[in-house]
């Protein structure tokens, strides 16, 4: 009996003391207005890598005019039948930046980054401030989910490989499905314990199709005619480039800009004040004082609850939306940056069962490739499966 105490009381120091390890070792908290570690620019584009990167390039340059997608999002749920192209020419005479506007044309995406303001807000803080590890990252997600086999061509996306990098374009130019999936599943087991990547609810009317990638979901397709999109990504330079417009590019055929490399305006900042104190010296005196406006979201992003929609177990504070005043919440790690390596060497994959309709076998990524698969109906095919209700996606998705 004695015996069995002493080893008991063994296993119980040995418990206290590798707890206390792993909290001595736990980085302490960073300022927001410090630039994002890589575990932190891994979780908040963890949920949105795997776009299309003509839509991906479009929400990277709204989110650094936080107040006008707040302001488009608001317009998009007073006209709740417009989307796509039509949605576009509708908002054309606001005076809202060229990328805001173009994302009238997927109602949901907007809706996404205005109850996730706070996310939205710190993404184009960093996205101005650290553009090239941003495209980095966005690389390198996209480089797990393939080694996890779930980044493969479907009937709405097609995937081709440019040198070391990842490219997702539509299926179709003149039709943008929007993927939801659940970052907690298709990167495979997630790298950082303490960061783990955000998710948020699927949207109603997205279901998982027989064959598919494991953890993707998807909903109707959104007409936007050729010629929509006026930006792009480099992922050799590693930045977004544009068209430069005065108007949204819809339907534009034989005018051909050069592309140049994207710069923020901060003029449709809208008084908005940067957090980042680098950018914050750049473009801050853009703005006059007078014109500031009072808009502040929280510090670092507030964690989830189960009925919320946004999953950030390590941070402190105020759950909830964050367009108004809160109490500052726990700030990011510390946490010194690995360098971020361009994908690894592609394990050989064996095909994966074909998906009903698919022209493109997944699991293929072509290489050098630039033709896109044309989507098949896909709509009302046998063996789809609801997305999971929000309630489900986060009971208990934590600690997965």
């Amino acid at each position: 009996m004695k015996a069995f105490v002493k080893h008991a009381f063994r296993q119980l120091l040995v418990l206290l003391v590798s707890v206390s390890v792993a909290f001595a070792q736990t980085p302490p908290p960073a300022s927001r207005k410090a630039a994002a570690t890589q575990p932190e620019l891994d979780q908040m584009l963890a949920p949105i890598a795997l776009y299309p990167d003509s839509l991906l390039s479009q929400i990277f340059m709204a989110s650094t005019y936080p107040l006008e997608v707040v302001e488009a999002a608001r317009w998009s749920r007073a006209n709740p039948g417009l989307n796509g192209q039509a949605a576009v020419q509708a908002v054309e005479e606001k005076d809202w930046e060229a990328s805001v506007k173009a994302l009238a044309a997927f109602p949901q995406v907007l809706a996404m980054m205005d109850q996730q303001i706070e996310w939205t807000a710190r993404l184009g803080d960093v996205f101005i401030a650290q553009e090239p590890q941003v495209m980095e990252t966005v690389q390198n997600l996209r480089q797990k989910a393939y080694a996890a086999g779930n980044l493969k061509s479907t009937q709405q996306a097609y995937v081709s490989q440019q040198g070391e990098a990842y490219v997702i374009q539509p299926a179709s130019p003149e039709v943008v499905y929007v993927p939801y999936y659940d970052t907690r599943v298709v990167y495979g087991p997630w790298w950082w314990p303490a960061y783990p990547p955000v998710y948020w609810a699927p949207w109603p009317g997205y279901y998982a199709y027989p064959g598919y990638p494991v953890g993707f979901f998807w909903g109707p397709g959104i007409i936007v005619g050729a010629g929509f999109f006026y930006s792009s990504c480099d992922w050799h330079r590693r930045r977004i480039t544009v068209v430069h417009v005065n108007r949204v590019v819809v339907n534009r055929p034989g005018v051909v800009n050069r592309p140049v490399a994207w710069r923020h305006d901060p003029a449709h900042r809208r008084g908005v004040p940067y957090r980042i104190a680098s950018v914050q010296k750049q473009y801050g005196r853009s703005t006059a004082a007078g014109e500031r406006r009072d808009f502040r979201w929280q510090g670092p992003i507030a964690p989830a609850t189960r009925n919320s929609s946004l999953n950030r177990p390590e941070a402190h504070g105020a759950p909830g939306r964050s367009g108004v005043s809160s109490k500052t919440a726990a700030a990011r790690s510390g946490e010194a940056r690995p360098e971020v390596h361009g994908p690894v060497s592609r394990p050989h994959a064996a095909p994966a069962p074909a998906a009903p309709k698919v022209q493109a076998g997944p699991g293929n990524v072509p290489q050098g490739q630039s033709h896109a698969q044309q989507p098949g109906a896909g709509r009302g095919q046998a063996g789809k499966h609801a997305a999971p209700s929000a309630g489900k996606a986060h009971g208990g998705g934590r600690d997965r």
